[in-house]
């Protein structure tokens, strides 16, 4: 039995005080939502303390789809990366960024220069979207729906390229006895998100699933614990979504938690279980139920 710990938008702070030039774009409005109550709703004690509990599940290995940075400074990515490291050698842990990782057009190199590591292929470099690792009975599928955007909004693409390179690997992998677990940070189905906020070509990725197929996918961006399912070939695929690891307010579903997935190969296939754990009514982080897969 292989362990998968997935968690997201952990919104890492605080920020330091931008100089003024600094604003002098998308940041502005960014800034101004942290300060009026975003550092609030994420708080880093907190984080702490579920990373503790996610360790004593004794995961395989750590998924985490995106939303480290707040608003793409240069001074936010020594932050994502120290918290990467406190995560796990890049062997243990994969990345893909988010729409808060690739704020501003200057934030796209930075993900590359500070978060590389931890988003390489099996030969060990960074090579783009999507990379592949082989872990255990899975094969791990990191996609970038990470791309600059106008104030006020937040959605992601994958692109054209990237899809085609998707659908290529997808077919490929499911010729072999693995269990394909696609990483992406917006909900990739086209019912996922609010407008502004969705996955600009979830139509074409439901396509690519619909030919290819996958076993399971995983993302972030709402801050909340969802399941959907999309056609596969050979059925429907769930599609799940895990609560900011970070989050202090909210209702139950939105307060800060991560999932486990337990990933088996049988003679009759892929079999998955999964669980939430996460902040409990009472303060404490305990088991929030099981993922009905």
């Amino acid at each position: 039995m292989f362990r998968l710990a997935h968690l997201s938008d952990p919104h890492l702070g605080p920020i330091a005080r931008p100089r003024l030039r600094d604003l002098a774009n998308k940041r502005i409005t960014g800034y101004m939502n942290w300060r009026r109550g975003r550092d609030r709703t994420h708080d880093m004690s907190l984080l702490d303390r579920l990373i503790e509990d996610m360790r004593a599940q004794e995961p395989n290995h750590i998924a985490c789809t995106g939303d480290l940075i707040n608003i793409g400074l240069h001074g936010e990515f020594t932050l994502a990366r120290a918290f990467l490291e406190k995560l796990g050698p890049p062997d243990r842990v994969s990345f893909v960024p988010g729409n808060h990782d690739a704020y501003v057009r200057t934030s796209m190199g930075d993900i590359e220069r500070f978060l590389g590591p931890w988003m390489t292929s099996e030969n060990g470099r960074f090579e783009g979207f999507p990379y592949v690792r082989l872990i255990g009975p899975m094969a791990l599928i990191g996609t970038s729906s990470a791309v600059p955007t106008g104030p006020f909004m937040a959605s992601g693409t994958l692109g054209r390229e990237q899809r085609a390179r998707l659908a290529n690997v997808l077919a490929f992998l499911g010729q072999q006895p693995l269990a394909r677990v696609v990483l992406i940070h917006h909900p990739p189905h086209r019912t996922g998100a609010k407008t502004g906020r969705g996955l600009t070509d979830a139509s074409a990725f439901e396509e690519i699933i619909d030919k290819a197929g996958a076993e399971l996918i995983l993302h972030g961006h709402n801050h909340v614990t969802s399941i959907a399912r999309i056609p596969g070939p050979k059925g429907l695929v769930p599609v799940v979504g895990v609560p900011s690891c970070s989050a202090v307010r909210g209702t139950l579903t939105h307060r800060a938690g991560y999932h486990v997935f337990d990933i088996d190969l049988t003679e009759r296939g892929v079999t998955l279980s999964g669980r939430t754990r996460g902040l409990t009514a009472d303060g404490s982080i305990g088991d929030l139920g099981a993922l009905p897969l």
